[in-house]
């Protein structure tokens, strides 16, 4: 099992952050996705794997001005 926003999800091996995403259909655009205490970048969410009993925090674009 995994959390996402205090949410507890089934974890699988070879669970990347893109399958996660892809599995919530959160209409969310996600910049950053911090794993435990690791920052992963949207190039990087189809190549980073989520480990088992980790804490997700999903972190969406923010646009201002």
């Amino acid at each position: 099992m995994i959390q996402v926003a205090g949410k507890k999800i089934a974890w699988r091996e070879g669970l990347t952050v893109s399958d996660l995403l892809d599995a919530l259909e959160d209409p969310h655009s996600y910049a950053v996705v911090r794993i435990n205490e690791h920052y992963v970048t949207r190039p990087n969410f189809e190549n980073t794997l989520i480990p088992d009993d980790a804490k997700v925090y999903l972190i969406p674009m923010i646009a201002g001005g």
